[in-house]
């Protein structure tokens, strides 16, 4: 074919969201990952949301095993992977239902038409083909016969033809990468790489790449391509991350800070279990990763860790908090150090595994028997773990005390670009061991840093400081077994006056101009969609405010008299509202929720909305519209006689 490259213009665009949609099987995920890759080494600012199915191969052409990536790239800072796709990549009939309703209109789908068979279109539902039917008449859609092309072009490396249909993703991607001027030997090196072992295959994958480059160079469905130039960020080395990378490197950091290693106790969980896959990679950095048989076998290997002198870190998600319940409340007791990182997803019990959360603020905070209380904060953005991470582990060995540290699956999933730290500029962390003693007379195990309130941690072995350890009571100073009730008393209100007494910055405020009425607070993954509403709000000329918590036990100590500064105060949550329960007691401000439990991560236009609604008083009735609370209430109707029955409901519903 003849290249028209010479009639094909370009236009320059200053962002552009891309979902890349297939069957879990279709490799959606590695090439949002490598289209990602090649945006940052391009200088883009980017942010990155993946979807996909909780089952390991779920039903082939099926609506719930769709698996999609979508990412929004910028020539300035963003906040967000987007609210809507403005291209759409679907490769089956599946991935184009789940999405075509996100789009907007005048959106562009491109289609792998050698999916849209019968047998699939009746699949999902389809009466007839919607690339015939008119129903796509509001979007530029070009049909693209991938599957097709890239078995002829693979055709020369002699792999099967289920080999080669496997690499129709690749694709799609060499497509993508030529429509928006992206690097392509990045890529290209992956393959071969990643293929390494199979060079037929790394062959095959790089073919189909450069088909899909080829295609776009020389058909002619394709008039224009995009300009997206590199963003203008703080000076510093960047690279492109995911929340669980950056958060397994600040726990390998904070080893160092501390000079203690670093032992990781755990079970897998989607979808905390990258954690473990990337600290077992940095044994050189004297980090130990622990495969348990169970979530309370793991916590206890990490306590036992923090007993030994390492820095003890267990992971998991919201049931496996639930089991490591009581192995948290004896390191309450035991005032030992001990990072516990959740990573929340949609509950209860199995729920939503691949699905995001806020939901277990309430379990990190209240979820165990007695008074037990344990520090709390929350990432607010992928790269942002890394800086928690470092802190949750300062917290911990400073204070003696078990540190929840609360991700969710938006946050360790999604990546963004992180500018990595000097790390020569990071404060050291002292953990204060209890040095060797001649005489073991004096020595007070539950005696009290009076700064801190922390109690001396004395390693097993050192000389003159043994002592018991273990879940009783113990009594002030001695650290003997006690069943005194002024000593339980005493010890309960020390423990907790500890927690209270942590050291937290004071939350800051951003109010451009001094004067909104409006206070949008968030905390964990929320900031992003909150931070990019209040953006649109302020070009509208709305004067709306916005803070966010990292810390949620102990709160800043000026969160009190910022809420009371501000006549109304939205805190949006992707749960039942449990924050603002929390606020609304403890400061007696009416905080008013806005809550979400879908399963994924608020819009940032969703968010606009209820700023206008809390600014003109609408608020309640733009709950009331989402319907969620009356549909649940109708599902279930009472008979005259008073005997529940099945109320009617209809598909979908």
């Amino acid at each position: 074919m003849v290249s028209h490259q010479s009639d094909i213009g370009t236009a320059k665009l200053e962002k552009v969201v891309i979902r890349f949609a297939g069957d879990s099987g279709d490799g959606m995920q590695l090439t949002g990952d490598r289209f990602t890759h090649e945006a940052a080494a391009f200088g883009n600012d980017l942010a990155t949301q993946p979807n996909f199915p909780a089952e390991i191969r779920a039903p082939q052409g099926t609506l719930p095993g769709v698996s999609s990536f979508q990412i929004q790239i910028a020539d300035y800072d963003i906040l967000t992977a987007g609210d809507q796709p403005d291209v759409l990549v679907a490769m089956n009939p599946a991935a184009l239902k789940a999405n075509v309703d996100e789009l907007p209109r005048g959106a562009t789908i491109i289609v792998n038409t050698d999916e849209f068979t019968k047998r699939n279109l009746t699949k999902v539902g389809y009466a007839a083909d919607p690339l015939d039917d008119g129903s796509l008449a509001d979007f530029t859609v070009h049909r693209v016969s991938m599957t097709s092309l890239t078995l002829g072009a693979t055709e020369s490396t002699g792999v099967g033809k289920k080999d080669g249909q496997r690499a129709k993703n690749m694709f799609a991607l060499g497509l993508l990468s030529w429509m928006y001027g992206r690097p392509i030997g990045g890529t290209e090196q992956f393959m071969r790489e990643k293929f390494a072992a199979k060079p037929d295959i790394a062959e095959a994958n790089v073919l189909a790449f450069r088909a899909g480059w080829n295609y776009g160079e020389t058909t002619e469905a394709f008039a224009t391509t995009y300009e997206i130039a590199p963003a203008t960020l703080p000076p510093g080395t960047y690279r492109q991350i995911t929340g669980n990378t950056a958060l397994a490197y600040g726990l390998v950091t904070a080893g160092r800070l501390a000079e203690l290693p670093v032992f990781l106790g755990t079970y897998p969980i989607t979808p905390a279990s990258d954690i473990l896959h990337e600290l077992s990679k940095h044994k050189n950095f004297d980090v130990t990763t622990f495969q348990a048989e169970d979530e309370i076998a793991g916590i206890g290997a990490a306590l036992g860790a923090a007993v030994g002198g390492a820095l003890g870190v267990t992971s998991t998600s919201g049931p496996g908090l639930a089991l490591k319940s009581e192995t948290i409340g004896l390191a309450v007791m035991t005032e030992l150090p001990l990072v516990i990182v959740d990573v929340q997803r949609g509950g209860p019990s199995t729920g939503l595994p691949t699905k995001t959360e806020q939901a277990d603020l309430l379990q990190a905070l209240y979820g165990r028997n007695g008074e037990s209380p344990v520090a709390v904060l929350a990432p607010r953005s992928p790269a942002d773990c890394f800086a928690a991470a470092v802190e949750a582990a300062r917290i911990a060995l400073t204070y003696r005390t078990p540190v929840l540290l609360l991700s969710d699956g938006a946050i360790a999933n999604g990546s963004e670009p992180w500018s990595i730290p000097d790390v020569a500029t990071l404060e050291p962390i002292d953990p204060a061991y209890e040095p060797d003693a001649e005489d073991e007379s004096d020595f007070q195990p539950y005696a009290r840093d009076p700064e801190t309130l922390a109690r001396p941690l004395a390693v097993p072995g050192t000389k003159g400081r043994a002592h018991r350890i273990g879940g009783l009571e113990k009594a002030d100073g001695s650290g003997n077994i006690s069943y005194d009730p002024a000593n339980h008393e005493l010890m309960v209100r020390l423990r907790q006056a500890k927690i209270d007494g942590i050291a937290v910055p004071d939350v800051e405020v951003d109010d451009p101009d001094g004067r909104a009425e409006l206070l949008v607070l968030g905390w964990g993954s929320s900031f992003g969609p909150i931070g990019e509403a209040c953006r649109r709000a302020r070009r509208r000329g709305v004067p709306v405010a916005q803070a966010h918590l990292r810390h949620l036990n102990p709160l800043p100590a000026n969160l009190g008299e910022v809420l009371r500064r501000y006549r109304v105060v939205v805190a949006p949550e992707m749960n039942g509202g449990q924050l603002a329960l929390l606020l609304r007691a403890k400061y007696l401000v009416d905080v008013k929720p806005w809550t979400k439990i879908a399963g994924t991560a608020f819009s940032a236009q969703e968010l606009v909305g209820v700023i206008d609604a809390a600014l003109d008083g609408s608020l309640a009735e733009l709950e009331q519209d989402k319907g969620f609370a009356a549909r649940a209430r109708a599902t279930y109707r009472t008979t005259p006689d008073g005997d529940a029955a099945a109320a009617p409901t209809t598909g979908g519903q």
